[in-house]
């Protein structure tokens, strides 16, 4: 598996690195500075049964110190985290599932509870595709958040190879 500004596994993707965000945080005037990428997403190679219903298991790792909202969180005020996948011919893809998230509070507000997601996370994506190699673009918009500060919403390309047999 070769990690990218992500991390897919069971899903067969080419070993190229995707996204941004590995590697460690640059320093400024003796002050680290923050990454430019929360989301690891990495990805490997998948074969699914040819016109069948099948899942397809994108892998993604929040970086340590960090979390980010669920696709459900607790408030509208909160943006969710959502993948987008572009239409391809010859594939059909069913609603995407989402893990469910973990709840998560603030030492400075330890009533309010947060839906986040922290460490590793799976997003499926049931689909039905004829034989052949295929590729699905996408993007995964989330965000970021630490214990001080949320942080821009940002997108993470993800591109989905397998192999329909």
């Amino acid at each position: 598996m070769r990690l990218a500004g992500g991390f897919l596994a069971g899903v067969a993707l080419s070993s190229t690195f995707l996204g941004s965000g590995i590697g460690s945080a640059q320093q400024l005037d003796g002050v680290p500075a923050k990454p430019k990428g929360y989301v690891i997403y990495a990805a490997e190679p998948q074969v699914i049964k040819a016109g069948r219903p099948s899942v397809l298991e994108l892998r993604f790792q929040v970086r340590e110190g960090f979390h980010v909202n669920s696709h459900t969180p607790k408030s509208e005020l909160l943006i969710p985290t959502a993948l987008k996948l572009q239409p391809v011919d010859g594939i059909k893809a069913a609603e995407i599932a989402y893990p469910a998230g973990t709840p998560y509070s603030f030492s400075f507000e330890p009533n309010e509870k947060l839906d986040v997601y922290t460490g590793n996370f799976i997003v499926k994506v049931p689909v039905v595709a004829v034989a052949g190699e295929h590729t699905l673009d996408g993007s995964l918009r989330y965000q970021a958040c630490d214990n001080a500060a949320c942080y821009p919403p940002k997108t993470l390309p993800v591109q989905v190879v397998f192999t329909a047999k």
